[in-house]
């Protein structure tokens, strides 16, 4: 492109990051499937936990999801559990996975680069963008999440996953801070989107990056693996906000989510511009190289994953799966006193602090030949505790199924009248007994800590 002055022709001057971005943020909020994800953001999560939140059945499986009808701060946790799964994932396929790949699919290259002419300046001005859609994104999602459930139950306190009172104040707190800290992981799986739609063109693969790495991480997360490896994932950085819930907070593990997710998002983001700044843009028919790829740019990650992992066992000291009896038994036993407690407030017996219970746990997986160590559905756990005054102590037996992300949950096994399930009278009205089924976390780098 050139421009007439009284000297001859010259070419005209390069466009500025600034215009370039402005352009790619024009094409991206005039695709209409953009408009009809961002509306879903907005409007979906209010509709699930305003109509969810009402219904009888809740969703028990996922954390706080059997919570909802009590506070609406729930129901945004409870989203967020939906959301680091695949969600995310899936949301940085539509906008990183597809910013590249759009132009490969129009043949538009060519047109681009004599407008702007720096290849460069391209890659930002996408990237920019892309990150600038992904955030707002996660914004709507964030707060569509709280006012469904607030506006429907309200701003009730909650406890926390080890039987904590968590305040209303504390709640909004925790929440804010929650949908922060999925930020980093949600940047990765960009960068990851970024990558394949650079290296793989055309190919559906390079949209549906995001979403296949995520699926690969997930699998891998649902087996017993060594501690430091889970922590090397940025899959786990999605659920590392449960520590936020816990008094003292676990956040070991969040800040390690943060560091391992800005490598991955550093490392793929460069390696999708050192492949996009030696592209050969003359050959219109790019569908990319999937052996390439793989070489150049999953493998760096792979690597990243594994040095990651051995970084973390030498600076934490964890080994093993980080599921392991006596964390298990403490973090039990400390629910089980705040949550008795908070049920003794509820039938209002006289009043008595967890000091005073000095409840124990002692649990077993599977029976005598079986290990005591490891993330199953067979562990059974006899919680004892003494009343002020009594001349006995107190026995109640619960079934665990405790994950290997740490996760477990408590089922009540008798007694009835301590355990068992019956209703209690709370703020929001009538609700199940807070001791006969709750959710609470391992911390699994609890060792590393010098904790038992």
């Amino acid at each position: 492109m050139t421009t007439a002055t009284l000297d001859g022709p010259r070419l005209a001057e390069p466009v500025s990051l600034r215009r370039g971005y402005r352009f790619e943020m024009v094409k991206l909020l005039s695709q209409w499937r953009l408009r009809v994800v961002f509306l879903a953001c907005l409007l979906a999560p209010t509709i699930y936990t305003a109509v969810v939140s009402r219904q009888t059945t809740l969703p028990a499986d996922a954390v706080y999801g059997r919570l909802m009808n009590q506070s609406g701060w729930a129901g945004s946790l409870t989203i967020l559990v939906f959301m680091g799964t695949l969600a995310l994932p899936l949301l940085t396929s539509v906008v990183a996975g597809d910013i590249f790949a759009a132009e490969d699919r129009l043949g538009t290259w060519r047109h681009l680069l004599i407008a702007v002419r720096s290849p460069r300046r391209i890659f930002l001005a996408k990237t920019l963008a892309a990150l600038t859609v992904t955030l707002v994104l996660i914004g709507a999602l964030a707060v569509s999440s709280v006012v469904g459930g607030v506006l429907s139950v309200g701003a009730h306190p909650l406890p926390g996953l080890d039987g904590h009172q968590l305040s209303s104040a504390t709640l909004a707190r925790t929440v804010t801070l929650a949908w922060l800290s999925v930020l980093p992981p949600t940047l990765a799986f960009s960068a990851v989107g970024l990558l394949g739609s650079v290296a793989l063109g055309r190919s559906p693969l390079g949209l549906l990056m995001p979403v296949a790495v995520a699926l690969v991480l997930e699998g891998i997360q649902l087996l017993p693996i060594p501690v430091s490896l889970r922590m090397a994932l940025p899959i786990n950085a999605f659920l590392s906000y449960r520590g936020l819930t816990t008094e003292p907070e676990q956040l070991s593990a969040m800040w390690i989510g943060v560091v391992v997710s800005l490598a991955w998002t550093v490392l793929a983001t460069y390696l999708a511009y050192r492949i996009f700044t030696r592209r050969d843009f003359t050959n219109i028919a790019f569908d990319g190289n999937t052996r390439r790829f793989a070489l150049v740019g999953l493998a760096p990650l792979v690597t990243l994953a594994l040095v990651s992992a051995c970084v973390i066992a030498a600076a934490t000291g964890a080994v093993g799966n980080g599921v392991e009896r006596q964390k298990l038994e403490s973090a039990l036993s400390t629910s089980f006193s705040h949550l008795y407690v908070l049920q003794t407030e509820r039938l209002h017996r006289p009043a008595v602090t967890e000091d005073e219970l000095d409840a124990t746990a002692a649990c077993d997986k599977g029976g005598e030949r079986v290990e005591d160590s490891g993330p199953g559905a067979d562990w059974r756990c006899v919680v004892t505790w003494t009343l002020p005054g009594a001349t006995s102590q107190a026995n109640a037996i619960y079934q665990l199924d405790v994950l290997p992300d740490g996760r477990f949950t408590a089922d009540g096994d008798g007694p009835k009248e301590v355990n068992g399930f019956f209703q209690v009278r709370t703020p929001t009205g009538d609700a199940p007994n807070p001791l006969w089924q709750f959710d609470g976390l391992v911390d699994l780098l609890a060792e590393a800590k010098g904790q038992e």
